[in-house]
């Protein structure tokens, strides 16, 4: 049986021009005298040439692994791992097209950025003068050009991580896997290094594969992410596709924050499914596998929920909740709420601050909240529990 996760990778893979790696049937399992342990349990992936690609997912969820593998320090217990269309399962990592970096940069401290840099063509024993050439060219485009004669512990963090950008990329390979070399950052220069990084993959137009656990990162660069969990794959797609219409309720909990619902279909009217929210409520579900009498699992985000005092108008077609303010906190640019529905739920809603920034609602205030019934988001359980990729 074709599974929603084997069908939206086609879909997605559409998107790709050509590609440059594609994982099939890829499987992990571990063995010790202890336990088994099944990192990933079946990969069908395809990551498009020049595409700044994520691996997403908390930790534990086979991204590391299936990376490593891509790179050639694991080998798949089962399925094929092309590169340009050549397997590589049994290829050592050296003699395969592909560059790494790790989260610890491993730079030479006795060297120079120049040096460092430099390494890797020395030992594929490249003409002195192209080696020049190409360690020049490759720190103008990471923003070092003025620092090569520098050492390391002579840079900032961020300096060095480009160090180590520099010397995987001079190699010229066809991807460049990069294991979250962001994560020992400090907050303002990891936001800072994110910009560049997707700049620096556009100016040398190679495949980035990309690891991380932390969604900001992944949405802001890039093009494509696929988010897994528990070994398998929950969804792919680019970032907007993903936060606005994920499939599975681990996805709408995973990135960003997402109110999860849980109610019945009392009915249909014209194509939108009605779930019961108590007497003077009511939910809106765009939906058609849903049946009458069915419990479904509704998502609808923070961002998208209007807060009053005043009822919405009842012919108005759209979701609307009652409740009470459990907390309001004050966030600056915004504001945020949880909201205590009639029937017990809690929501949580946040207000963009205006010009007067004065809250609509306070503590312990009776409010109504409602939204448009596109932002009423019908989820599937998460992969490992039979929901997108149970099939995988």
């Amino acid at each position: 049986m074709t599974s929603q996760a084997d069908e939206q990778q086609r879909d997605t893979a559409s998107e790709v021009s050509a590609a440059a790696i594609d994982l099939r049937g890829i499987e992990k399992t571990f063995f010790s005298k202890s336990e088994t342990f099944q990192a990933v349990k079946h990969l069908d992936l395809t990551i498009g040439e020049a595409e700044f690609f994520s691996l997403l997912g908390p930790s534990g969820c086979g991204k590391t692994t299936t990376l490593r593998m891509i790179a050639g320090f694991e080998e798949p217990t089962a399925g094929e791992i092309l590169l340009h269309g050549k397997n590589m399962v049994g290829v050592p990592p050296y003699k395969r097209d592909v560059n790494t970096v790790f989260q610890s940069y491993a730079l030479f401290p006795h060297m120079t950025v120049e040096q460092n840099v430099a390494f890797g063509l020395e030992r594929k024993r490249i003409d002195k003068a192209e080696v020049r050439t190409r360690v020049g060219e490759m720190l103008e485009i990471v923003g070092l050009g003025e620092r090569g004669n520098r050492r390391p512990q002579q840079l900032s963090g961020g300096q060095q991580q480009r160090v180590a950008l520099a010397r995987a990329l001079v190699n010229r390979p066809s991807a460049l896997l990069l294991d979250e070399p962001l994560a020992a950052l400090d907050l303002k220069l990891r936001q800072a290094m994110q910009v560049e990084l997707k700049r620096i993959q556009r100016d040398v137009g190679i495949t980035f594969v990309f690891v991380t656990h932390d969604q900001g990162e992944a949405l802001t660069m890039s093009d494509r992410i696929v988010v897994m969990n528990n070994g398998l794959i929950e969804q792919v797609g680019n970032p907007q596709e993903l936060y606005e219409r994920p499939k599975t309720r681990f996805v709408a909990g995973f990135l960003g924050t997402s109110n999860i619902m849980e109610g019945t279909v009392t009915g249909y009217d014209d194509g939108v499914a009605l779930i019961d929210a108590g007497a003077d409520g009511r939910v809106l579900v765009p939906t058609d596998t849903a049946s009458v009498g069915e419990r479904i699992t509704v998502s609808v985000r923070p961002e998208k929920i209007v807060l009053s005092h005043d009822e919405p108008t009842a012919g108005d077609r759209q979701c609307r909740v009652q409740g009470t303010v459990a907390e309001m906190v004050y966030l600056g640019t915004s504001n945020t709420y949880e909201v205590r529905l009639n029937g017990g739920e809690n929501l949580t809603v946040l207000e963009q601050n205006g010009s007067t920034a004065e809250a609509t609602a306070r503590r312990g205030d009776s409010v109504w909240l409602s939204w448009r019934p596109q932002h009423s988001l019908h989820l599937v359980g998460a992969a490992g529990e039979g929901g997108a990729d149970d099939a995988g």
